[in-house]
């Protein structure tokens, strides 16, 4: 770098940038505000870079540095701030401060007003959350995500009258494909709340339809049955387990497919007095991603490497108690874990298949999932799972707990003492008793997890039957493929 300009030194770091070389860019960007500091864009992009690769205190610092010397579009900075602080750094209030602060520095930006409702929600303030959407409505009255939200909030809190209409309403209103999918996802779940299943299941095809028609990436089956076939290979059964050493603050790692009931497990968790909730975090999927190629180098990790990976993860627990990891996906990643972090346990929560299938289905997920806007490759992506599953439990045996959802709403105490007493937690009143912890909810079922248990979504593909013949026939033969269940299931 010696003798380079500020400029020429800025053009080697977007170089980096624009072949996604995060790490590579930070330096070069960091060398150029050595030389001139007053370059507000160099330290939004050195911000990003930081972000990307999860140098979280770091990039905030830089973003403020972004606002504080005028860079032209600050409620962006603002926005960026507020997602490091909430996804990464467990500080809702603050994350609050900056979205406002984003809204007053431009009143017209969408974006801000979407996070600031959906943080709302999140903290379980329904009047805040819709107001929010509503000024979102206020600059662009055809956003397909706000009149969503707003619908599901008033669902969610019984206020169902009139829903349905206006959510067709709103498909008049939207100007974009991905507007009208979000109205027609949650027009579904309008209908489905009406008891009105069959132009319910309509609206989800016409959703999914447009949800696939826009996906910038659609689900390859053969790249999932060959990630499968490498995880088995790279984790087989005879492989010594201990790598990473111990902890007393080790995770419980939350994890089986989405809609499988996992965010009301983490929160039954949260209630004990030594579990705090992690929720949905990127953590491990980051450092998998990282290890290339995945999983054979994750595989190879020294007890070294296994060791600093370790430590970069533990930066993000609290200094007492248990927290829990729910990001469902990990189930990819439990051989990683188990190198991490030997003594964890696996939480896999499970859920009867078709529900689970429908939920997937009906849930808009955006880029999140590729298999989602398909019940045939949902389907496909259930078998690899369950291929993957049965390979964990004959590799880790006893330190996977399997939790099921139907098992728990129709006995809720025992599955709850079960699962309280398999991971060798002290007995705890509390862990029964709805709303005894006060988490932030960042899922999908953020108001669905907020009430006490029932049984309303355990048997719901009942009411889809003849929409699921071929479904159901493929599954049920699928099934007697894997008949046998490991026996430390509660």
């Amino acid at each position: 770098m010696s003798g380079a300009s500020s400029s020429e030194l800025l053009k080697i770091a977007d170089a980096h940038v624009r072949c996604g070389e995060w790490q590579q860019a930070i330096p070069f960007f960091q060398a150029s505000l050595a030389i001139d500091g007053a370059q507000p864009d160099a330290w939004f992009n050195l911000a990003w870079a930081q972000r990307a690769v999860r140098s979280f205190d770091d990039a905030l610092q830089s973003y403020q540095q972004a606002i504080d010397r005028g860079v032209s579009h600050p409620e962006e900075a603002h926005v960026n701030r507020a997602a490091i602080l909430s996804d990464h750094l467990d500080s809702p209030q603050r994350a609050l401060a900056e979205l406002e602060a984003a809204s007053r520095a431009n009143p017209f930006f969408v974006p801000a007003l979407l996070n600031l409702g959906n943080l709302y929600e999140d903290l379980g303030e329904s009047d805040l959350a819709g107001a929010a959407y509503g000024r979102a409505l206020d600059v662009h009255p055809g956003n397909g995500r706000a009149h969503a939200r707003i619908a599901m909030i008033d669902l969610a809190v019984d206020q169902s009258a009139g829903v349905v209409d206006r959510l067709r309403k709103a498909l008049d209103r939207t100007t974009t494909l991905e507007d009208r999918a979000e109205v027609l996802f949650a027009l579904g779940t309008a209908l489905d709340n009406a008891a009105d299943y069959d132009d319910a299941f309509q609206a989800f095809e016409a959703a999914n339809w447009i949800a696939r028609s826009i996906a910038p990436q659609r689900y390859d089956p053969i790249a999932q049955e060959d990630l499968v076939d490498r995880l088995i290979a790279a984790y087989p059964a005879d492989r010594p387990l201990s790598v990473g050493g111990s902890s007393l603050n080790a995770p419980i790692f939350v994890c089986g497919m989405f809609r499988s009931g996992s965010t009301l497990l983490e929160q039954i968790l949260g209630r004990h007095s030594a579990v705090r909730c992690g929720g949905e975090l990127e953590a491990i999927p980051a450092l998998a991603g990282r290890l290339l190629p995945y999983p054979e180098a994750a595989a190879a990790l020294s007890a070294e490497q296994a060791s600093a990976l370790r430590a970069e993860y533990l930066k993000i627990v609290p200094a007492t108690g248990i927290m829990t990891d729910k990001r469902c996906d990990n189930f990819l990643h439990i051989g990683l874990i188990k190198t991490l972090f030997p003594e964890s346990k696996i939480v896999h929560a499970r859920r009867n298949a078709l529900d689970t299938f429908l939920s997937i289905y009906f849930l808009h997920f955006g880029e999140a999932i590729t298999y989602g806007n398909d019940l045939s490759e949902i389907l496909h992506f259930y078998r690899q799972y369950l291929r993957l599953m049965a390979h964990w439990h004959r590799v880790f045996s006893v330190d996977i707990i399997d939790f099921d959802y139907d098992h728990l709403v129709a006995e809720p105490d025992k599955a709850i003492f079960d699962l309280i007493g398999a991971l060798g937690l002290p007995w705890e009143d509390r862990c029964l008793v709805a709303g005894s912890s006060a988490n932030v909810v960042r899922t999908a079922s953020a108001w669905q997890v907020r009430y006490p248990v029932h049984r309303r979504s355990s048997g719901r593909w009942q009411r889809y039957r003849h929409h699921l013949e071929g479904v159901v026939t493929a599954l049920a033969q699928m099934e007697e493929d894997f008949a046998s269940r490991p026996t430390n299931a509660c």
